[in-house]
């Protein structure tokens, strides 16, 4: 026994030492904590005004960009420096340090995606002065909230540069397209017959934007709908911000965390909205690779090597335990390449080895006009992104956005390509001109809810399939949300103010919807002697698809199409099981088939819980995720929302709402909730965009780093 013992504590000990000298080791590998004193000096160089309204909604005010930059960046990780965090940490490839294993899978796209090395080789020599001025004092202000507040910033988070800001850019943009589905594609069986737009189906894909101009509106005016549909929280949920610089950067909208821009909203003459398009934008490749060498891959006949690095990934394992994972990374003359266990892949997509980005957002902010908002967008930076135009003048346009590929005629681009073919390597973008554009269009309006662009108008000023090349991958899809669109905004000749914001609301199913179709295949089913089935059948055949809170027959109809077409990553299912199991969740938890909608769609954020309309796909997005007693609590759809009006003299308004507040994190502020009760109700507030609006509605008003 007591060898054993004795054996058994050897064992231990070096269990012990080992685990120590990982520890240590790791530690020792690590920069040194970052000195916090030249980071609070830097910040006496800015000189913004923070000044608060009463609803917590910054406002800032500067004599110059930077200023306005450092005093947002301020601003923002007061109200959720947590996922600024997350965001730079992400984009520096050390997301796995604090995640574990799920950070390093964002690691080692990162890495693959040579997001730090397109920003070290471009940012210096194609980014202007100006932007990179805005970018580091965006940094700045980031680096001073740390700094003042250390207990909060991670290790390895300071300091934050100029560099670091550009590449959430980088890495971000190509995703909204769809690159992350073309990813998962790859790195499964299916890969083999997989497009660009089929690996994007049934990821929540959402957004409704409209522009109406004067000979469409009852009263002369020119309104504008920002409606985006993001998660409520995380990277890329909104964040509401009016920026006013001395310098002419004055605009009021939706900010991303990590973005100094505002992405999408309006200046004091234009404004934009942007939803997602799907366009074809990604090409997988299969390799050839050779049989004697597994570092070789066959094109036009020769066999070349492939560069490789290694990722090198810190991962954290347990408490105080973190240990470097080594994983190869590959690339070929096409792109990143992904060796799996059905081929070896490879990608060339929209995106790549571009750092333009900021500049692109920064002179969309800054345009005074038509002219100069073309010209941002002709800069091309952006892989993707549909525009909704409107303006002071009552002009109206919307923009199919795109980095389409120059590619080769007559090939079908849509499958896997033969990857030994240099060929099929497209090496440029089609001009901005070849975009699908439409600009004032004689119907009076424009809008995308993601659908197809062939569909944003009205029939007279459509744009034709046959005008754009097949190779464009254009979608050709519509939404039910892009039907109802056209059922309410599109069939009114005279749409009023009350009527604009009521078609917004709108919580109906379209009889041409995906889950019109489903109810008429689920009703044809005899029934036999399920009862059950039966008067579900009777509900739906009744339902005037609409999904107000009082109706008794949204949840059957909504929790049978949520599953016969999901809008995440789960499996599709015949729509005759899904209301079967529809039936048998709503019998489980409600004791009947017909609970009111409000029962189960639920709108929950700290102690505020109520029942909220709208559903899927619907103009008033409610996305939920089942809970275990039944209810659906809503993460997704409507958020951020704007209604930008100008009047028949041209005179700007605008009103906006937010599903939370500006206080994202802090659950003790007032702010955290204090906008739900008017979002669940489908109301708005006031935009007050200029400093004299903003007289006397500030609670605040204070300089960053000053107690308030």
């Amino acid at each position: 026994m007591r060898i054993l013992r004795n054996g058994a504590l050897a064992v231990l000990a070096i269990v012990i030492l080992a685990l120590g000298w990982i520890i240590v080791s790791d530690r020792l590998a690590q920069p040194a904590p970052a000195d916090t004193a030249p980071l609070i000096a830097k910040a006496a160089q800015y000189h913004p005004r923070i000044k608060r309204d009463t609803w917590g909604v910054p406002h800032i005010f500067g004599p110059t960009d930077p200023d306005v930059a450092f005093g947002l960046a301020f601003a923002h990780s007061e109200d959720d420096f947590a996922t600024i965090q997350e965001a730079a940490l992400m984009v520096r490839g050390s997301l796995g340090s604090v995640e574990g294993q799920k950070g390093a899978v964002t690691d080692y796209l990162v890495r693959l995606f040579r997001v730090r090395e397109t920003v070290a080789a471009h940012y210096e020599a194609e980014l202007p002065a100006d932007v990179k001025r805005v970018l580091q004092a965006y940094a700045d202000g980031i680096n001073y909230y740390a700094a003042l507040h250390p207990n909060e910033a991670r290790p390895g988070l300071l300091p934050m540069t100029g560099q670091d800001v550009a590449a959430g850019f980088v890495f971000r943009t190509p995703f909204f397209y769809g690159l992350d589905g073309v990813v998962k594609k790859i790195n499964s069986p299916v890969a083999k017959a997989t497009s660009t737009a089929q690996a994007w189906a049934g990821l929540p894909m959402g957004s409704n934007g409209m522009a109406v101009a004067p000979v469409k509106s009852a009263d002369g005016a020119t309104r504008l709908l920002v409606n985006s549909h993001q998660p409520y929280t995380g990277q890329v949920s909104w964040y509401e911000a009016v920026l006013d610089s001395g310098e002419g950067w004055h605009v009021t909208g939706g900010f991303f965390p990590g973005s100094p821009f505002m992405l999408h909203g309006h200046n004091a003459h234009l404004g934009w909205a942007n939803t997602v398009n799907d366009p074809d934008l990604a090409d997988v490749y299969r390799l050839v690779i050779n049989p004697t060498n597994p570092n070789e891959y066959r094109l036009d006949g020769k066999w070349k090597v492939f560069e490789k690095q290694d990722a090198a990934l810190r991962v954290h394992i347990w408490g105080p335990i973190f240990w470097t994972v080594h994983k190869d990374l590959f690339w070929s003359v096409h792109g990143p390449v992904f060796k799996t266990d059905h081929g070896v892949f490879a990608i060339r997509y929209a995106g790549m080895d571009e750092v333009r980005q900021p500049l692109q957002y920064y002179r969309l902010d800054k345009a005074k006009n038509l002219a100069e908002w073309r010209a941002a967008m002709g800069l091309q930076a952006l892989p993707s992104i549909n525009y909704i135009y409107a303006d002071e003048t009552g002009t109206i346009g919307y923009v199919y956005n795109g980095q389409f590929p120059a590619r080769k005629e007559g090939v079908d681009w849509q499958g896997t390509l033969p990857g030994d073919r240099s060929d099929l390597i497209w090496h440029a973008y089609l001009p901005f001109e070849r975009t699908p554009q439409i600009w004032k269009p004689t119907s009076g309006y424009v809008f995308n809810s993601n659908n197809t662009p062939f569909q944003a108008t009205g029939a007279a000023d459509a744009l034709k399939p046959g005008d754009f090349s097949p190779t464009m991958g254009i979608q050709t899809n519509m939404t039910n949300r892009a039907y109802r669109a056209e059922e309410t905004f599109g069939a009114d000749p005279h749409i009023t103010a009350e009527a604009f914001r009521r078609y917004k609301f709108d919580i109906a199913y379209s009889a041409r919807s995906e889950i019109a179709q489903m109810i008429a295949e689920v009703c044809a089913v005899d029934p036999g002697q399920d009862a059950d089935l039966k008067a579900a059948q009777g509900l739906l055949k009744a339902w005037d698809r609409r999904t107000n809170i009082h109706s008794r027959a949204a949840a059957l109809a909504v929790l049978m199409g949520t599953e016969a077409h999901p809008y995440d990553d789960r499996p599709h299912v015949k729509p005759i099981d899904a209301l079967h199991h529809a039936i048998t969740t709503l019998k489980t938890h409600f004791g009947r088939i017909d609970p009111e909608w409000g029962q189960v769609n639920r709108f929950r954020r700290g102690t505020f819980d109520q029942p909220i309309d709208g559903g899927p796909d619907t103009y008033r997005a409610v996305y939920g995720v089942p809970q275990k007693d039944g209810t659906l609590t809503a993460v997704d759809g409507d958020t951020f929302i704007m209604f930008v009006t100008w009047d028949k003299n041209g005179q700007l308004s605008s009103e906006s709402i937010h599903q939370f507040g500006s206080a994202t994190l802090d659950a003790k502020s007032k702010h955290y909730a204090d906008q739900s009760p008017l979002f669940v109700a489908m109301k708005t507030k006031p935009v007050w965009f200029t400093a004299e609006q903003l007289a006397g509605h500030v609670e605040a008003d204070y300089a960053p780093g000053e107690r308030h």
